[in-house]
């Protein structure tokens, strides 16, 4: 099985806004983009649906993934280990349990190893993520973030 590359961004404007997340997958040969847009919703929000979008769109279960992200609050998360601490509490006082949730339950489903990049630098991937989650935030064609709740 080939390894994959994925690069994650998400978007919002106003936090909370409009916002939406880009992915780009890479394995071999392949390449897909991924996108969409939410009528009111959170840039960490955004981040972390990106992640999470990426690794359900993937066919193999044990997959060896390396995923990149400008996000802190995503990265940090996971290599520090703070989530799965986090989950053991029951997320209390945690914003996004939804997607927490969600995240872990597809995470563990592969090998994955998160890679910080510096946002809007010279990552080509990361801004290719960085249009689509904008241009998916100022589509016409809005989502509604189910899991948003302004707290």
């Amino acid at each position: 099985m080939p390894d994959i590359t994925i690069y994650t961004d998400g978007a919002a404007q106003g936090n909370p806004g409009r916002g939406g997340y880009g992915v780009v997958l890479l394995s071999g040969p392949h390449r897909k983009e991924l996108s969409a847009g939410f009528r009111l919703t959170t840039n960490n929000r955004m981040e972390l649906m990106g992640v999470c979008v990426a690794l359900e769109a993937l066919k193999f279960e044990g997959s060896n993934v390396t995923l990149y992200s400008d996000s802190k609050y995503v990265v940090d998360a996971v290599n520090q280990r703070w989530v799965f601490g986090w989950e053991k509490k029951g997320f209390a006082g945690k914003k996004n349990p939804d997607l927490w949730m969600r995240f872990l339950r597809v995470y563990r489903r592969h090998k994955v190893r998160f890679v910080w990049v510096k946002g809007h630098a010279s990552t080509v991937e990361n801004n290719r993520c960085d249009e689509l989650a904008v241009a998916a935030a100022n589509s016409g064609a809005l989502n509604e973030d189910t899991g948003y709740t302004a707290d």
